[in-house]
């Protein structure tokens, strides 16, 4: 892979093999493949490839009575995820970064990321057990915490500097569609964006995502008459 480094076909093996590594052996992987993914987020084999990893992470808690160290361990596990996903966000628009040149042609990769890491945190940390629906979650305080947390992180990225307008309005459109992308899958999450960003802020985010993506602004609209 170091000599092609998007060589789909390595990293398709490797997904492969991910069924045959051990826990251990996962996180071994997990951690050895930051040192890589770190400067190379545009290659999405890669990053297919730690998803693979992070879904065998949670396999266990898709089994009936599965023990709490299980739910414990991977909790912590996805939350690092989170955590080291949203510091390259945070290079992408850093530009006293040495990588910033690079990053931030590539942060679509990594909105793309947390959207499968937000999915699942929220399947096996905030949903109604007794529902197959991620949409059927509980809000307790943990839950309300990471989705602000969550809302945090858009606004900082839909900041836009006047002197950097088109490398940072890219963010701003990719940061848009993902708070976008939430509301479909969390309808609950559209009051808390109202709270917290406010009317006219949330007007500028639609008016941006009309201009590219209007059929995400169609859906926006059915929520908008479900909730009449």
């Amino acid at each position: 892979m170091q000599r092609s480094k998007m060589n789909y076909r390595a990293w398709y093996h490797r997904c492969w093999l991910v069924s045959y590594m051990t826990i251990e052996q996962v996180l071994q992987e997990l951690n050895k493949l930051k040192r890589w993914a770190g400067p190379h987020v545009a290659d999405s084999s890669c990053f297919h490839y730690r998803r693979r990893l992070m879904l065998r992470v949670l396999e266990p808690l898709k089994v009936k009575g599965s023990n709490a160290n299980d739910k414990t361990e991977a909790h912590k596990i996805l939350t690092k995820e989170l955590d080291w996903n949203k510091e390259l966000l945070k290079l992408s628009w850093d530009e006293s970064n040495d990588l910033f040149e690079l990053l931030h042609f590539w942060f679509q990769a990594l909105w793309l990321h947390r959207r499968f890491l937000f999915l699942n945190w929220i399947m096996y940390f905030c949903r109604n057990l007794s529902s197959e629906t991620v949409q059927s979650i509980f809000m307790n305080e943990e839950t309300g915490i990471f989705i602000g947390n969550e809302i945090h992180l858009l606004e900082s990225s839909m900041t836009v500097p006047d002197n950097k307008f088109e490398d940072f309005q890219a963010q701003a459109l990719l940061a848009s569609v993902y708070m976008l992308w939430l509301t479909k899958h969390i309808p609950e999450v559209w009051s808390m964006l109202e709270e917290k960003l406010g009317t006219e802020k949330l007007k500028c985010v639609l008016s941006t995502v009309d201009q590219e993506r209007p059929s995400l602004l169609l859906h926006q609209i059915d929520i908008f008459a479900a909730k009449q």
